[in-house]
């Protein structure tokens, strides 16, 4: 499965990542789900980005009753606006809070990241990782950008938090996250469960029917022990 590894602390902030991919999705202003941003950290600016993390089981394409969304077998989950209802579930799922609407747009969309799909169909890398000059962002197979990672951690503990980010969150991610300063400083949520989310959802689904038969027959019960009283009340008062 494709997957991109982003190490925070080779980005220089130039940009060029942003400007391919709005090449790529032919915009002339710099999508809003690939901003490159910055904070500051014990006196030195680290830049990162936030883009759709592409779960390997994610959540929006479980919500989505139209299948607007799907994970595709190489890694991207891609969005098909023809189909989509403007239901915004998949707003409301997103664990890491990316997917946008086209609130002011007379044909509004949801905007998210589609991991260069049809560029991968074609045997390309992603485009962000296409152009990057410091190897900051790296497209490759997941286990192979997880190992590289791995031996990034290994060879310099002092200058990363020591964890991969999206190795496990959420049940996993197509991208992966190095970085000098805590995740949440990026605006990465931290408290994520490991188990996949589409899995936590099914669990609380699945006991729908059996909640809908039990009110069901309650409301039945006491619907009858109701009339029940009407008619001794009416008998008694003959």
């Amino acid at each position: 499965m494709r997957a991109l590894l982003l190490d925070f602390t080779k980005c220089i902030g130039c940009g060029a990542c942003v400007e391919a991919c709005r090449a790529e999705n032919q915009v002339t202003a710099p999508p809003e789900f690939t901003v490159l941003q910055t904070v500051s950290a014990g006196g030195q600016d680290v830049n990162y980005r936030r883009m759709c993390m592409h779960c390997l089981e994610p959540t929006c394409e479980s919500v989505c009753p139209v299948g607007a969304l799907r994970k595709t077998a190489q890694g991207p989950v891609v969005y098909d606006a023809s189909l989509c209802l403007g239901c915004r579930y998949c707003l409301q799922a997103c664990p890491f809070s990316v997917p946008r609407y086209e609130w002011s747009s007379l044909n509004p969309r949801v905007r998210k990241c589609n991991f260069c799909a049809d560029r991968l169909a074609r045997g390309l890398p992603n485009a962000c990782a296409e152009v990057c000059p410091t190897g900051a962002t790296l497209a490759g197979e997941r286990e192979e950008l997880l190992r590289i990672a791995r031996e990034r951690l290994a060879a310099e503990p002092g200058k990363y938090v020591p964890r991969i980010y999206g190795e496990r969150e959420a049940g996993g991610t197509s991208v992966l996250v190095l970085s000098p300063v805590p995740f949440e400083q990026t605006g990465l949520p931290v408290n994520l469960s490991e188990d996949p989310l589409p899995m936590l959802t099914f669990r609380v689904l699945r006991r729908i029917p059996h909640i809908a038969t039990f009110g069901g027959a309650l409301l039945t019960g006491l619907w009858w022990i109701t009339n029940r009283r009407h008619e001794v009340a009416k008998e008694e008062g003959q």
